[in-house]
């Protein structure tokens, strides 16, 4: 049965945040809110965390995941950006969007694009998950809380730790999110592409 923390968005309390990030260094797999949907969650590296978020998701081994970092400097460990890239991730980060970017060595293969060795890389804008970051001074292994057969991502940590409670580790209850998972933009080309229309705002790439 998953434990379910309530931590509030705005001033997160850090005797939570400390315990919810011991979970995940333990081998936890978490629910949390982010600055669009609820989000599935993991420490990078853990391949049966990851496992675990493939089953509730039932995901296949080619679906991308997304790198939860806490800044530019760190998201340019994990993917590889040249100077046009940077100036656009520092106009659009922190926010809603997942950028599709050159996953560098040091991402494992597996959570990689099998052929084109991508990775979706994002920093939210959610005091929740920065407090998280900077607790484990890791990045998250995430993607969007959507169940098989949902139109929509789940948005009510209650009915989430009611469906999932076998399946997780933790719930936090960071408030109602919505409904609208990222925007998706594709940095592997000259041209910005967006793949797919969520919450952040597309004309600066349309």
């Amino acid at each position: 049965m998953s434990q379910f923390f309530q931590i509030h968005p705005d001033n997160p309390q850090l005797r939570l945040i400390r315990q919810a990030a011991e979970i995940m260094r333990t081998g936890g797999v978490i629910a949390y809110p982010t600055d669009s949907a609820y989000a599935l969650g993991c420490v990078i590296g853990d391949k049966n965390a990851v496992d675990r978020i493939r089953q509730i998701r039932k995901l296949d081994d080619k679906h991308n995941f997304t790198l939860v970092c806490r800044d530019l400097s760190e998201l340019a460990v994990y993917a590889r950006v040249d100077n046009t890239q940077y100036r656009l991730l520092k106009n659009h980060t922190p926010g809603p969007y997942t950028f599709i970017l050159q996953g560098s060595r040091e991402v494992p293969r597996r959570l990689m694009h099998p052929k084109r060795k991508t990775i979706g890389i994002r920093v939210p804008e959610c005091n929740i998950v920065s407090a998280l970051l900077n607790e484990l001074n890791a990045p998250i292994m995430s993607c969007t809380l959507q169940l098989p057969g949902d139109d929509e991502p789940m948005m009510d940590p209650y009915d989430i730790r009611q469906t999932l409670e076998s399946h997780l580790d933790l719930v936090i209850d960071g408030g109602y999110r919505g409904i609208e998972a990222t925007t998706v933009v594709s940095l592997l080309n000259e041209t910005p592409e967006v793949l797919r229309e969520g919450k952040g705002d597309i004309s600066p790439f349309s």
